[in-house]
């Protein structure tokens, strides 16, 4: 069964701004710039007969493009020993509406869905071991991160696959928005 996940893509541009970030922190596990995404859902194992009509059912949601600004630094859990370090994306109304509807797509499609409510952020690093220190230094020195918005134009279906050098994603299906005529 393939391990699928919804997300938005990020330009190359704030890719690589974003990976001037990933530094400072030792033990983190930093992911690769070409994997920074924004997850709208994680779909965990979908059977072989439920993808193409999860498919045909994501290509049917309409959204036009919008804008997304980047927000601050954090990590999770917020008390403890920290295991993700992400940045956090500003919550508008049009990616909300388009994390809803990928959602209930998902739920139509008979998928459980993770519980937790939705939190636009995009994670920068994992920690196994993390130096508490170093954490709260690397969030400090960098409390006040201007990064460019981008524009989404388009979600995309994602398959994980998990190797020993972390998970490697591909790109199954790209659904573009729908200016507002």
């Amino acid at each position: 069964m393939p391990r699928l996940f919804v997300a938005i893509d990020l330009p190359e541009q704030q890719r690589q701004l974003l990976a001037t970030l990933q530094t400072g922190v030792p033990g983190a596990r930093w992911v690769r710039p070409e994997q920074l995404h924004l997850t709208l859902a994680f779909l965990g194992e979908v059977p072989q007969e439920t993808c193409a009509p999860l498919s045909r059912l994501l290509g049917q949601i309409r959204f036009a493009p919008f804008q997304l600004d980047f927000g601050t630094l954090g990590r999770f859990p917020p008390r403890g020993l920290p295991r993700v370090l992400w940045i956090g994306l500003q919550p508008q109304p049009h990616l909300l509406q388009l994390e809803r509807a990928v959602s209930t797509t998902a739920l139509s499609c008979g998928l459980v869905l993770e519980a937790r409510p939705f939190f636009p952020h995009i994670t920068l690093a994992r920690c196994k071991e993390p130096d508490c220190q170093a954490v709260a230094a690397f969030l400090n020195s960098r409390n006040s991160v201007n990064l460019p918005p981008f524009q989404v134009q388009e979600f995309l279906l994602f398959e994980s696959r998990l190797t020993p050098q972390g998970a490697v994603h591909q790109v199954l299906q790209r659904y573009p928005s729908h200016p507002q005529e």
